[in-house]
């Protein structure tokens, strides 16, 4: 199952690097990151590349910095899970225009992969089992958007844990966010 072979690797890199952070994540992988304003606010929001062995993410540097940390897990992912498909596209690139795609196999493998490697599967646990938690301030407390959140909740119940996931995987989400999800 898909699923359970991407939570596997979170898992191996986690153990791996000691860490659930994107941007130690980058570090440890070698990857060299960019923020650039040349593409807008509405624009690029990230994309990764390697080049002569060389790995790079570029993260789009309008974005809030939670946005910018989601972009550096994202494009973190694409290169850990997706290098050969990158290695062999003409550009030896994987640009994204907006995140939490379902549209895709890679794109909901990257945001799949990142979900898992943000938190944990007990912190989770932990947060819903509060009877006063909804859905949207569980995952505030979690620091995950929401449509992150959902991603998380459906790896867990493809691995049989008892969640609920009340909404469905949003593939527009960061692309027309207009509002802040970490507050």
């Amino acid at each position: 199952m898909l699923g359970s072979y991407i939570y596997s690797e979170v898992e191996r890199i986690v153990n791996k690097y000691k860490t659930r952070d994107p941007y130690a994540l980058l570090d440890a992988i070698g990857a060299e990151i960019y923020i650039s304003y040349k593409y807008g606010r509405n624009g690029l929001k990230g994309f990764c590349a390697i080049s002569n062995r060389i790995k790079a993410v570029l993260i789009n540097g309008y974005l809030r910095k939670e946005d910018q940390r989601i972009a550096a897990g994202h494009e973190g992912w694409h290169l850990i899970l997706h290098e050969d498909v990158i290695l062999t596209s003409p550009a030896k690139a994987m640009k994204d225009f907006s995140f939490f795609d379902n549209s895709g196999r890679y794109e909901r493998e990257a945001n799949s992969a990142l979900a898992d490697f943000l938190v944990s599967d007990e912190d989770v646990l932990d947060v819903i089992m509060d009877e006063d938690r909804n859905y949207f301030s569980a995952a505030s407390e979690l620091y995950l958007p929401p449509p992150l959140f959902a991603f998380k909740l459906y790896s867990m119940m493809q691995r049989g844990h008892n969640v609920r996931n009340p909404v469905d995987l949003d593939s527009r989400f960061l692309g027309r966010s207009t509002t802040k999800w970490y507050e």
